[in-house]
């Protein structure tokens, strides 16, 4: 166990392999140890596919990768391999699934922490209470994973950021030759996406001098086709799929407004302190993943449903039916834009 937020580390490995969201709600984690250990060589541990994410970061040494589509297991051993050899002096695993906790737990660092839900966390140095749900509506995923290395001494509360570099703003530097909103209006889990004629409805009745573009990977462009055919402005573009990782953050950190759902987007602009709106529908603020940026909010329905929330993550379909969730009027989203 450790007994001091003295000790010195040179290589740190922190993992965190889930969706995009997390990986930028895993940031502050990375801020917190470069600022207590600058000397210190950071590597972090994600998803295959998601690399560009966080490509020419300044406190990131290396990105491993795990391609967990094909030869999970596989893929897994190597990187058990490399990460002993990587001779590591603290390892953070920020996830509580057993395959990380395997990593962790056999990595052969001097230091290992983790969430207690973890099932090889009876192995790691250090175990973390994982406070999650209704019951912490208070502790936001930031709070939660800056609690694994609260070995810091550093009271600091430090926030998602992001770095796109040169060339990210330079493609998108087109785009911003006047005033404009993005909207990203696809989320994975159907019960957590703002219904198509909502958003069709607000873009309608959206000022006539803002731009708008539309966001969202490759696999969101039906929903943005069929957003774009409905609308009747002539000054809206869909992106959707055309811009990496960071270009899309470095479009959202020079727009008025961005709009999204309980979903990736609304992290991206929490990491540049962009102004955010999120649409709440089948989950709720209260588990943690709202938005952080200075000028944000949270628009919901004003309805008292018991089935709501459904779930922490949201379902591919209203388990009720009836999405009652989503009737949100969308003249709440405007008023956002009255500042």
């Amino acid at each position: 166990m450790m007994s001091s937020s003295k000790k010195k580390f040179q290589k740190i490995l922190v993992i965190q392999t889930a969706s995009i969201g997390d990986v930028i709600l895993a940031t502050p984690v990375v801020e917190k140890l470069k600022a207590n250990y600058p000397e210190a060589e950071i590597d972090l541990l994600m998803r295959g596919g998601f690399e560009s994410l966080l490509l020419g970061h300044p406190h990131v040494r290396a990105i491993l990768s795990w391609d967990k589509s094909e030869k999970k297991y596989n893929n897994l051993t190597q990187l058990l391999s490399y990460i002993r050899g990587r001779k590591y002096d603290l390892v953070v695993n920020l996830q509580r699934f057993l395959s990380t906790g395997i990593l962790t737990a056999f990595s052969g660092a001097r230091v290992t922490t983790g969430f207690n839900k973890n099932p090889m966390s009876i192995f790691f140095s250090k175990r973390v209470k994982h406070q999650i749900g209704l019951k912490y509506p208070d502790v936001h995923e930031i709070d939660r994973n800056l609690a694994v290395i609260n070995f810091i001494h550093d009271d600091t509360r430090y926030k998602p950021k992001l770095y796109p570099g040169k060339k990210a703003y330079a493609k998108i530097s087109q785009y911003r030759t006047q005033s404009y909103i993005t909207v990203t209006p696809a989320s994975i889990w159907y019960t957590k996406q703002y219904p198509v004629e909502k958003w069709v409805g607000f873009i309608n009745n959206l000022p006539p001098e803002y731009n708008v573009y539309l966001l969202g990977a490759g696999s969101d462009q039906e929903i943005c086709d069929e957003i774009t055919k409905k609308t009747q402005r002539d000054n809206i573009l869909d992106l959707c799929g055309k811009l990496t990782l960071l270009e899309s953050v470095a479009l959202i950190a020079g727009a008025e407004m961005n709009y999204a759902n309980d979903s990736a987007a609304q992290h991206m602009a929490s990491a540049m302190n962009a102004p955010i709106t999120t649409v709440y529908c089948s989950t709720v603020p209260e588990f943690g993943f709202g938005p952080l940026s200075d000028d944000s909010a949270v628009i919901q329905t004003d309805e008292k449903l018991d089935c709501r929330p459904c779930g922490l993550h949201g379902f591919k379909a209203c388990p009720e039916g009836h999405f009652k969730c989503a009737e949100i009027d969308s003249n709440k989203l405007l008023k956002r834009l009255e500042k």
